[in-house]
């Protein structure tokens, strides 16, 4: 079940089927579907695709509830949970070149941004989580007379994940990483668009010496394999990071099954407010990386720019100069072709259109009704306005239904706490834009969300308290 593929130079071996009980194998229907490279449209590889056979009873969930059922994993050494994600950050750290090669060919990202971003965001994703294995805790209390009390933190059981195709590498540790240390098995679904990287590190799993069936994963499409597990009654909570309309879907299907727990980190339409005292310089460019972050395809991009009316000139004449050619998947490229067509006539434009390459596009003077105003676009399409006092703009940024992020760009820090109080996002940066840290809690307000990824926050999503009482001489109440 391995193909060898010829990315820049460097010959890999890469496993292309079900990773179910710790072996690679192939779906109950035998099909094969198309991986693409975004840069050129060229088929890369063929890999198997899972059905919702292959997560149902017969395969990938009931192997992880036997294995959580079975208590080896959930009761195992914390230590020795910890020295398993160690060893496979290890791994990944001797095989770094081949995974960063196996994600720019299939997201189209460049090398520089998956060596600063994508890998150490992943590797220091797995020790930071490893950190915390010991480190779950409950709370005891003798507060209530006559009676002893404790809690503890018990896993969820098998946990459903379901990850985007924007950051597959770093979304697939960030989903594993928290389950695993709270003593849960994992059934995940990799993007069908790249789904490259989640083999690799699959590979370095069995390598690493995960117990067979802690961690499942099952290529394949949303619409299958994604349904299925939101579906299935015998998965006990479901995570998910992807739109808007789908987290609607999957906490439907979760509801009307088993009622899952469920974590879901969306879409967002995210403000990025300049201020008149601000350092304009500093200000584009980070606007322009809030934009162009992996080519506009992240869910805090800052899509809407408020410059304050006396500087909006200067700061759009910076802005723009920094914008850059960026490279998008053939979907996201359809998709944010029709939202510039339907833009306004007024806009500034860089760049050429050719294969999968759309180029940055800025509207000015947008108003609020237009769609590229109010829709999430996941594309390097940024929409700017003006505004003239404080409230005014704080009022516009919040005027959405998503929360998942903001900024604002000034010199007074009075302001600066003011203004990201106001502000109803559950993300908020001051003087810059689109940074992330794998111990700091990430998710949104509204209908970007429910639930937080990363830091001490996430392991609520993974983990029961269980409340134990002990009778330390309370006399039974009489009837």
């Amino acid at each position: 079940m391995y193909q060898t593929l010829q990315i820049n130079n460097r010959t890999i071996s890469l496993p292309t089927g079900l990773f179910i009980n710790g072996q690679f194998m192939d779906s109950k229907q035998g099909a094969y579907f198309d991986v693409e490279d975004p840069a050129t449209g060229q088929v890369l590889i063929s890999i198997v695709e899972g059905r919702e056979d292959d997560v149902d009873e017969a395969e990938a969930v009931r192997i992880a509830r036997d294995v959580f059922d079975a208590g080896d994993w959930a009761h195992s050494d914390p230590t020795y949970q910890a020295s398993l994600l160690n060893k496979l950050a290890d791994l990944m750290e001797e095989n770094k070149d081949d995974l960063v090669a196996l994600e720019c060919a299939d997201t189209g990202k460049t090398p520089r941004l998956c060596y600063q971003v994508d890998f150490p965001g992943s590797v220091g994703t797995l020790r930071y989580y490893a950190g915390w294995a010991d480190k779950v805790l409950g709370q005891s209390s003798f507060n209530i007379p006559r009676t002893f009390a404790f809690t503890k933190r018990e896993p969820v059981g098998v946990c459903g994940q379901i990850i985007p195709w924007n950051f597959p590498m770093m979304m697939f540790i960030w989903k594993i990483a928290p389950a695993l240390i709270t003593g849960n098995t994992v059934v995940i679904k990799s993007a069908e668009a790249t789904p490259l990287s989640a083999l690799k590190i699959c590979e370095l799993i069995a390598k690493a010496g995960f117990p067979p069936g802690t961690i499942n994963l099952i290529s394949g499409y949303g619409k299958t394999v994604g349904s299925a597990i939101a579906h299935h009654m015998d998965v006990d909570k479901v995570a998910f990071t992807g739109s808007t309309a789908t987290g609607r879907a999957i906490l439907k299907a979760s509801a009307s099954s088993n009622l899952k727990k469920v974590t879901l980190e969306l879409g967002g339409k995210s403000p990025n407010i300049i201020f008149p005292d601000a350092d304009l310089d500093k200000a584009a460019e980070w606007s322009a990386w809030g934009i162009n972050m992996n080519f506009g395809q992240t869910c805090h991009a800052g899509t809407r720019i408020y410059v304050h009316e006396e500087v909006y000139d200067e700061f759009l004449a910076k802005f723009t100069q920094r914008m850059k050619e960026i490279t998008n998947s053939r979907m996201q490229y359809e998709k944010i072709l029709g939202y510039i067509d339907s833009g306004v006539e007024e806009g500034h434009q860089q760049g050429d259109r050719g294969g999968y390459y759309t180029q940055p596009t800025i509207f000015t003077n947008v108003r609020l009704e237009m769609k590229i105003m109010r829709e999430e676009i996941f594309g390097p399409v940024v929409a700017i306005s003006k505004y003239s006092s404080e409230a005014d703009v704080i009022k516009q940024a919040n005027n959405t239904p998503y929360g998942l992020a903001a900024a604002c760009h000034t010199k007074d820090y009075e302001r600066a706490i003011r203004v990201t109080g106001a502000l109803r996002a559950g993300t908020t940066w001051v003087n810059m834009y689109n940074f992330v840290h794998w111990s700091i809690p990430f998710g949104g307000y509204k209908e970007s969300g429910i639930g937080r990824e990363c830091g001490e926050a996430v392991l609520e999503n993974y983990t029961h308290t269980k409340a134990v009482y002990f009778n330390m001489g309370l006399p039974c109440p009489t009837a």
